[in-house]
């Protein structure tokens, strides 16, 4: 039953037609790569939504002016080189004779323009330019960066900063970002034209995106890749059941949300591969501590989370060993940090958690004034940590917090977080730039300072946690910098202003023949990918 359920999502879909093939495409065969995950990209526009699933998609299309190579350090992407010139002006050289697949030339102008698209207020990519005040045109290859404070980490926040053709966007009312949490569509938000190493052939929204190889990008002439597919068929099958199956039967290539109960299983087949390994990315446990009442509680007239004995007895109620051990199957790292050990800013003084103490959590509800508890819904997107939500509910439970799992798809769960209608909710974060400023802003600080990019739904809000941000953005010298990233990130903690729970494992699965590169930022670049 489960490989027909597979054939049929497989199979249910038109096969695509490319162009005719010229002398020397017809002698080499196609490179296929079937790529199964558990969610879809929630948009193509490249500014919408800084979502995993959805610049996974994206970036396979559109590029930024700095690449993160499969070792996870910078290398040189529309950009040749860059330096900072000026405390507060990074100089961008760009690549020359490069094409957007559309036929447009890359210039300077679409580089300052798609800085200036993330900065605009619809755009979630603000987090990028945090501290971008503008981006100038020196010449036709060369944009300045200008900076309000010296940032010295401006070239790794560039890798995240997709570029468009200027003239593209605007001729198709896309000047500006999609408002995704209204639920706006615009053109850019179902078509691309970027100069990245795919084009989109087809797209069947929650089922499956087929990229043909773009044949005027220019890092087929400059080598900047050893990948060979041709043909790139991104698959969502939500079922964890149906994903193995498809594996198993060998219908994908590849899947990239592995169930933690599949791991041996999958492992003990010869004709497969699981690589695994630690995500930079941590799940953790967010509380809606703004509101004078939440709409989801049995609760009237007050917030139960704006109570630190609440957040407390939350924290002491959730067994984070056992959902690892059992829940996750060994694919999680406990901890009390909000981001891993592989962020500059990690200090394992501050990586501890309260412990497990029930009692105790019934104690501290009790003193707040919930001696019988109190209902609340609980937000979980379906996909990678939907089994360690049910495991929270039924925790929570045993303390007297009747949590009722709202278990959604990742699109509607993070459409729920950008209208702020979430009050309680489990949610994954990983860091791309690989700094802890990136949490600190998006993450734990005041709305006010990160604006449309933040993500900070729950409200949390300290004037002295914030100005130990602003300090941070500012400093130049690395030690201090990380001393003040410690005292930002215990002042947090020590508030419960969200609670952590564990960095996440990401076992991937192969079939032999694949050669792909397991990344901490659980992203993968299909150029680099090579089949057999």
């Amino acid at each position: 039953m489960l490989r027909r359920l597979a054939l049929a999502a497989l199979c249910g879909l038109p096969i695509l037609a490319g162009p005719a093939p010229g002398p020397a495409a017809a002698q080499t065969p196609p490179k296929v790569f079937r790529f199964a995950t558990a969610t879809d990209a929630a948009t193509l526009d490249p500014h919408a939504t800084n979502a995993l699933f959805t610049y996974l998609v994206v970036s396979q299309v559109y590029e930024p002016l700095t690449h993160r190579g499969d070792d996870l350090k910078l290398h040189p992407g529309l950009a040749v080189r860059w330096e900072q010139v000026e405390p507060t002006r990074w100089r961008f050289h760009l690549r020359d004779g490069v094409r957007f697949a559309g036929g447009e030339s890359f210039e300077a102008e679409d580089a300052a323009f798609s800085i200036g698209r993330a900065r605009a207020p619809t755009s979630n990519y603000g987090i990028f330019v945090d501290t971008v005040s503008g981006a100038e045109v020196v010449d036709r290859l060369t944009v300045d960066v200008v900076t309000r404070v010296p940032d010295a980490t401006i070239p790794d926040k560039m890798s995240r900063v997709l570029i468009m053709d200027k003239g593209w966007a605007e001729a198709n009312r896309s000047a500006a970002p999609q408002n995704f949490g209204a639920r706006e569509e615009t053109f850019a938000s179902r078509n691309t034209n970027g100069t990245g190493p795919f084009v989109i052939a087809r797209r069947e929204v929650d089922q499956r995106t087929v990229m043909t190889r773009n044949p005027t990008w220019w890092g087929i002439e400059a080598k900047a890749a050893p990948g060979n597919v041709t043909e790139f068929q991104y698959i969502v099958l939500a079922s964890d059941a149906t994903r193995v199956a498809a594996l198993l039967s060998g219908e994908v290539d590849m899947v990239h949300v592995v169930p933690s109960q599949d791991v041996e299983r999958i492992r003990r087949n010869d004709r497969l591969r699981v690589l695994e390994g630690q995500e930079n990315r941590t799940v953790f446990i967010a509380m809606n501590q703004e509101a004078e009442e939440l709409a989801s509680s049995d609760v009237k007239g007050r917030n139960p989370f704006k109570d630190i004995r609440v957040r407390q007895a939350v924290a002491h109620a959730v067994d984070v060993e056992t959902l690892r051990r059992r829940t996750l199957r060994g694919q999680a790292v406990p901890t009390g940090s909000m981001w891993t050990q592989f962020v500059n800013g990690w200090s394992q003084d501050l990586d501890r958690r309260l412990p497990l103490d029930r009692d105790r959590a019934k104690a501290l509800l009790a003193e707040a004034g919930y001696p019988n508890g109190f209902a609340i819904t609980l937000d979980c997107p379906v996909g990678t940590y939907d089994e360690a939500c049910q495991a929270i509910v039924a925790m929570l439970a045993q303390v007297g917090i009747r949590a009722n799992l709202n278990l959604v798809p990742n699109t509607v769960f993070l459409g729920r977080l950008q209208r702020r209608e979430a009050q309680f909710y489990v949610l994954s974060w990983g860091v791309p730039t690989f700094d802890a400023l990136y949490t600190l802003r998006a993450v734990m600080a005041s709305r006010s300072m990160a604006g449309s990019a933040s993500w900070n739904v729950g409200g949390y809000s300290n004037p002295q946690f914030d100005a130990l941000v602003r300090r941070v953005e500012a400093e130049t010298d690395a030690e201090a910098r990380r001393g003040l990233i410690r005292e930002a990130h215990a002042l947090h903690n020590a508030e419960l202003g969200h609670i952590p729970l564990y960095h996440m494992m990401i076992p991937w699965a192969v079939r032999q023949g694949v050669q792909v590169t397991h990344r901490a930022d659980n992203q993968l670049q299909v150029r680099e990918v090579r089949l057999d």
